[in-house]
């Protein structure tokens, strides 16, 4: 069976209006029969309560809560509406489903009017609460009837959900790709749309290093770990390893950063050169290149030494630097914030006047020891923050993820927000061309095998601004971005991602779908 044909039940999937058409005012022949929830994950206990509706009715009609009014839980929904839509129409006994764009299903129960409205046991258990006492007086105005379904155990969908997930990432893609009309192979000519691109990369740069070393023991007369040094190995990273994924995407790339008068700044100069990288480098000698050590025995970091020096950059750099932005034709401009001196509320101001007119303006803070505000890059046409960085934006700690996610989305006035949130994937926030298209989607990781997931945010900040150049399209360079986030976690260090890389991740996932 190909996982496409799954699409088969979508012509149960019907609006209001075909609804009403199709069944007809009361008195009707048939008695219609109409369920509400969210069926988040359909369990048993669905399954027992649409059964017993179905025995009281002749048509059943199953009405599901839009993605949009779903606030009762972080990353809920776990399963999208469409796809929540499409798995209910594939039983037998359902005969319609229904999408409730509304916050209560009141406006479509006085519009199809059912003959019945079925309600879970637990909704009567003891006092009926008042939204569901405004659905029964609803029902009883125009003669109907509302049904509570026998039952002994109440399944929570969430905590289903909470002890083992469902691995459904391919299933949403399937559905999301089919919604906008993408095809897999839209994917692969985005990719190859990067090539000739112009992208200005400005930011920190950072070099990752990795100090490998074997357990001698501990010392006797202190509390002192001894390790053995085996060997070290350096990655070009922080901006500059945006700017290595950006070229290695097939863009030309010009990279502005803040460097130390050091042997760090040459190797990373000579790294940048290996990979047909442009950089303007502009050497600070009363700071040092940052360097982030990582002492690693076995696969265990047991202590991470950093040598850097956060103060702001003078106004002579500041000013350098801004000549830099403004004097550089390309088509995007990438702001890599990493709270290392190049950025600060004092800079940002600044640095954001100087970008060219009409270039793409990109924004994104991958600050994981300190704090940056992604909100200081304000009117940007692509941010790529992740929770953590939300949060402290709004000083919110507490709202689930969407709501959140909205109001950052509000705040930065930008064009798209990717909110990144590890594991779990991303949620995007646009603005919808029109009214019926959805303003958020959420993508779940394409992480097969997690082994490193540092460099992650760089390769979907690199791969989904190139694909939004390239296709003006936020659906498509949301899903290359979370693929080459996904492969980034499967390496160990910050290695850039190829387009090679992208598409072995499509072919793979294309065979998911369709299963292999």
């Amino acid at each position: 069976m190909n996982a496409e044909d799954i699409f088969q039940y979508k012509h149960k999937v019907k609006t209001v209006k075909e609804l009403c058409q199709i069944i007809g005012p009361m008195p009707r022949d048939k008695k219609v029969i109409m369920c509400h929830g969210v069926f988040d994950v359909v369990h048993p206990g669905h399954i027992r309560h649409l059964l017993f509706a179905k025995s009281k009715g002749d048509i059943l009609i199953i009405s599901v809560t839009a993605d949009k009014h779903i606030m009762k839980a972080n990353m809920r929904p776990y399963v999208p509406e469409d796809l929540r839509a499409i798995n209910l129409a594939a039983f037998e006994m359902v005969d319609y489903v229904l999408v409730d764009s509304e916050p209560t299903p009141l406006k479509n129960l006085s519009l199809i009017q059912p003959n019945y409205y079925s309600k879970g046991y637990e909704y009567v258990d003891g006092s009926i609460p008042p939204k569901t006492q405004e659905e029964i007086d609803l029902i009883e105005s125009y003669g109907g009837e509302v049904l509570f379904s026998p039952g002994d155990i109440v399944y929570s969908s969430s905590a289903l959900i909470e002890m083992a997930p469902p691995k459904i990432a391919a299933d949403k893609l399937m559905v999301l790709m089919d919604a906008e009309n993408l095809k897999f192979s839209d994917l692969r000519e985005a990719v190859l749309k990067s090539a000739g691109l112009k992208v200005h990369v400005v930011g920190d740069t950072i070099v990752d290093s990795y100090t490998h070393c074997s357990m001698i023991g501990g010392m006797t007369k202190t509390p002192t770990i001894s390790v053995r040094f085996e060997d070290q190995q350096d990655f070009t990273g922080g901006a500059a390893v945006v700017a290595k994924h950006i070229q290695a995407a097939g863009a030309e790339v010009i990279f502005s950063t803040v460097m130390g008068d050091d042997k760090l700044t040459t190797q990373v100069l000579a790294d940048l050169e290996a990979n047909n990288i442009k950089c303007l480098p502009i050497i600070d000698s009363t700071r040092p290149t940052t360097n982030k050590n990582a002492i690693v025995v076995g696969n265990y970091r047991l202590l991470k030494i950093d040598t850097l020096d956060n103060r702001t950059i003078s106004d002579k750099i500041l000013k350098q630097l801004a000549e830099q932005i403004s004097n550089t034709e390309c088509d995007a401009v990438v702001f890599s914030d990493f709270r290392h001196g190049m950025f600060s509320r004092q800079t940002i101001p600044t640095l954001t006047d100087s970008i060219p007119k009409g270039c793409f303006r990109v924004a994104d803070s991958q600050v994981a020891s300190r704090w940056g505000n992604i909100l200081e890059f304000k009117g940007f046409d692509l941010i790529t923050p992740n929770e953590r960085e939300a949060r402290f934006s709004l000083g919110d700690q507490d709202s689930v993820i969407r709501p959140l996610g909205s109001e950052l989305y509000r705040r930065a006035e930008c064009k798209t927000l990717m909110l990144k949130m590890g594991e779990r994937g991303m949620i995007v926030f646009h603005h919808p061309p029109s009214e019926d298209t959805r303003s958020f989607f959420t993508i779940d990781s394409f992480a097969d095998k997690v082994v490193d997931p540092v460099g992650a945010g760089d390769a979907l900040l690199s791969y989904a601004t190139l694909a939004m150049i390239a296709t003006k399209n936020e659906v498509i360079a949301s899903i290359l971005g979370a693929m080459a986030a996904g492969i980034e976690c499967e390496y160990d260090g910050n290695i850039p991602v190829t387009p090679k890389d992208i598409f072995t991740k499509i072919d793979h996932i294309e065979r998911q779908v369709r299963y292999g």
